[in-house]
């Protein structure tokens, strides 16, 4: 685990907050809490906290909001986040994961659970990137910086976006099926709904082109070479 690793928990439910902090720091994550979007808001600002943890369903500014002006924000675009909440239907982890979310956890959850996540999650963020830069067609894909170039233009790729898009341009004309790209985006500790992965792919063709990625009917997804 990262030494001085800092989690920011944001629900308003004091209960579960004491809970997870007191778990937390058993395993050493320095954490800050917060009982709603706004305050969560300002925290993040001040603490620049490594992986923010939040309920969808708060009064005020819920979890999706707050998570989408997060994202918007250059200082939290490789801050993970993940969802804390009671309710498991498909459209509200859709609406998560299209707000920019690493993971979705449904309450009640066991504390060993969400650490076992949490470092997972850690784990895969920092393995780091090559510092090779990627080039194919009109694709331009910066490693390092983390930055996309399509026909010219600059786009902005959550993190999870930006991995599979490079994953794919890394290995042109080769298929990932499903579960191998979970394994290599997600890793096979983190459960991951069954449209995750297609609310991401509809994501990157809205944001660069449709054709730039191919689906190989009941095989897989890949880029052309």
């Amino acid at each position: 685990m990262k030494k001085g690793f800092k989690i920011l928990l944001i629900d308003d439910e004091p209960d579960i907050l004491e809970f997870l902090k007191y778990n937390f720091e058993k395993h050493g994550y320095i954490i800050h809490t917060a009982s709603n979007g706004f305050k969560g808001e300002k925290i993040a600002l001040e603490t620049q906290p490594d992986m923010i943890i939040l309920d969808i369903m708060m009064p005020g500014m819920d979890g999706i909001e707050l998570c989408n002006k997060l994202k918007e924000n250059e200082r939290f675009k490789d801050t993970l986040i993940v969802f804390l909440t009671a309710r498991g239907e498909d459209y509200s982890q859709i609406a998560g994961f299209d707000a920019g979310a690493d993971d979705y956890v449904t309450k009640p959850v066991k504390p060993k659970v969400l650490l076992a996540r949490v470092k997972a999650l850690l784990k895969r963020n920092n393995k780091g990137l090559s510092n090779s830069t990627i080039e194919l067609n009109n694709l331009k894909i910066d490693q390092e910086k983390r930055v996309v170039i399509f026909e010219n233009r600059e786009i902005f790729l959550p993190k999870i976006e930006f991995n599979i898009l490079t994953l794919f341009a890394s290995n042109p004309g080769r298929v990932f099926n499903r579960e191998e790209i979970y394994d290599r985006i997600w890793g096979n500790d983190v459960y991951v709904g069954d449209r995750t992965l297609d609310v991401h792919i509809r994501k990157l063709r809205k944001k660069l082109d449709k054709k730039i990625i191919k689906t190989i009917k009941g095989i897989g997804y890949g880029i052309s070479s």
